[in-house]
């Protein structure tokens, strides 16, 4: 299926389209990896084929991730550069370990794992107590089955919750628009999800074109998500954890999304939850 779908687009196309996401010139990339400008433009056109070596450092040089070095390769006909196992893989184990040690250190504060689809896949102590005290349902229970994005934007899912709703919603309308360009799958994702979105998001989206909020007055350093729930007001910014070096499809997918308190009462409140909940 993989290589049926690589085969769709040629890989001229692909890195066509890759070099011009990173507003590189063919004579900028051709330099980065000591071919020259003519043999560049001819394999973007299809009248030149590239080596399987070549393709890997054009892939390497434009930064992409290691699926989308993958479906370069396969659309030129040669084997995938990296592996892709399942999570719960028995050589894996390493990775699943890593996982639970960064969400248990987290505690009692949220964590959680997502794949890049945004589907929940691990989450922490404090997270289950967050969202169960919003919502009534453990998070832990719904593993596997939650799509985080589609659980803040509908109706019956977090979003009364949230305080700040619109500004946290233009902000990942920029940012899942933007990882979408490179998984299909989240591509998908975003069309069922199109009328969720408030349209006053996607109406300043399309008059200009960029991620500019439009807010007047110097920003905040970072986005903190405002929460009413039954301990109180709550307030949290993110942080996300990759792995270095990947050398696996999944494991160069997963991230882990840190909550952090924005203010003391935050801070004071989630304890507390942690302790009412021991």
């Amino acid at each position: 299926m993989a290589r049926q779908q690589a085969e769709q687009v040629s890989s001229g196309e692909l890195l066509r389209q890759a070099r011009k996401s990173r507003r590189l010139s063919q004579l900028d990339l051709a330099l980065r990896v000591g071919a020259s400008q003519r043999h560049l433009s001819f394999v973007e056109t299809g009248r030149s084929s590239a080596s399987r070596g070549m393709l890997i450092a054009l892939a390497d040089a434009l930064g992409m991730s290691p699926a989308g070095c993958n479906q370069l390769l396969l659309a030129s006909g040669f084997s995938p550069r990296y592996g892709q196992r399942p999570l719960d893989d028995r050589q894996m184990a390493p990775v699943r370990q890593a996982l639970q040690h960064l969400l248990s250190a987290h505690d009692p504060f949220p964590a959680w794992v997502l794949d890049p689809c945004w589907n929940l896949l691990q989450c922490n102590r404090g997270a289950d107590l967050l969202v169960a005290s919003i919502t009534g349902r453990r998070l832990s229970d719904q593993v596997g089955q939650l799509n985080v994005l589609r659980a803040i934007l509908h109706p019956d899912g977090l979003r009364p919750a949230i305080e700040n709703f619109d500004e946290v919603a233009a902000h990942l309308f920029h940012q899942s628009r933007a990882e979408a360009a490179y998984t299909p799958a989240l591509a998908q994702l975003l069309k069922e999800l199109e009328p969720l979105w408030p349209a006053s998001v996607v109406r300043r989206a399309a008059a200009d074109g960029s991620d500019d909020a439009g807010s007047a007055g110097p920003a905040a350093p970072v986005l903190a998500t405002t929460l009413r729930t039954p301990s109180g007001r709550l307030s949290f910014f993110s942080a996300f954890t990759t792995f270095g070096t990947p050398l696996d499809i999944t494991v160069a997918s997963l991230r882990v999304e840190h909550q952090f308190p924005a203010d003391p009462q935050t801070d004071r409140l989630m304890r507390q939850l942690a302790d009412a909940g021991d």
